[in-house]
């Protein structure tokens, strides 16, 4: 008969969870006043799926919809789409390979609005794929309002991403941002008028958007590209391409041996020419 995995064996098998349970203990070792936070936000749960649930819940509650509510339909969620609990550990992981302010994994869970709104939307999501497009608004709108980050429910996002300082990030109905996408604060992928349909811009893997680009129109932006910070983007950039200006233009050649998202070099520099 198969046996059920024990908490140490369920956290032997999940090393991000027993990563962020084991920083939340050397927090309580270097200030005990703060037990009661950790308690509640890490040590009281067993599953990394339950904390983040109860996270959020904490975070985007309020008279309308109780924590309670938004942790059962968490549950739900994760239930009926699994990926959403290891795109959040991409997700982590991710912060924490990209952004030097980052020295331990419990940082994003806790503290970074980037990370946390990034959740809320992946659980707004999965509740829109699930017809529970009220409650998935709901969440939308709470979102924007606590962590100045507003993704519509129906953009789909991929893992692996992370959106350093999460201030002033709007993203359409129709977007789609592929795995490991770097996205710097006040960026906009949106719409260029009142067009209906698909009217949003589709962001490949490995990009990275500076700080302050917009990025607007049913465009893509390809593989490994650059996007410079203050560049409004309205045709589709090549891969492995920098862009700046506005409107912008091509200014030099990725490479991509590393991606732009992983490296987070927000220089422009000399333009480069592609290898032969």
């Amino acid at each position: 008969m198969t046996q059920i995995a024990g908490k140490a064996e369920v956290h032997k098998l999940d090393p991000v969870w027993r990563q962020i349970r084991e920083e939340a203990r050397q927090i309580l070792e270097a200030d005990q006043s703060l037990g009661g936070f950790i308690y509640s936000a890490v040590l009281n749960h067993e599953r990394f799926g339950q904390a983040i649930g109860h996270r959020l819940a904490i975070l985007l509650a309020n008279g309308d919809i109780n924590a309670e509510l938004i942790i059962q339909a968490y549950g739900a969620a994760l239930k009926a789409d699994p990926e959403i609990g290891q795109a959040a550990r991409a997700d982590i992981l991710a912060v924490y390979e990209r952004d030097p302010a980052c020295e331990r994994y419990i940082e994003p869970f806790l503290y970074f609005k980037g990370y946390q709104a990034l959740q809320a939307h992946r659980l707004a999501h999965a509740l829109w794929s699930m017809g529970r497009r009220d409650f998935a608004l709901f969440l939308q709108s709470r979102s924007s309002s606590v962590f100045s980050v507003d993704i519509h429910p129906a953009a789909r996002m991929g893992k692996g991403i992370m959106i350093d300082h999460g201030h002033s990030i709007v993203i359409g109905e129709t977007a789609v941002v592929e795995d490991n996408v770097s996205i710097l604060q006040d960026v906009t992928l949106g719409g260029t008028g009142k067009e209906e349909g698909d009217r949003h811009p589709k962001i490949r893997e490995g990009v990275l958007l500076g700080a302050g680009c917009k990025v607007l129109g049913n465009i893509e932006v390809g593989r490994c590209a650059k996007v410079a910070s203050g560049s409004v983007v309205l045709s589709d950039v090549p891969p492995r391409r920098t862009v700046a200006g506005v409107p912008a233009r091509i200014v030099g050649y990725t490479g991509c041996e590393e991606e732009p998202a992983r490296v987070m070099d927000q220089n422009i520099g000399a333009a480069e020419e592609e290898e032969s």
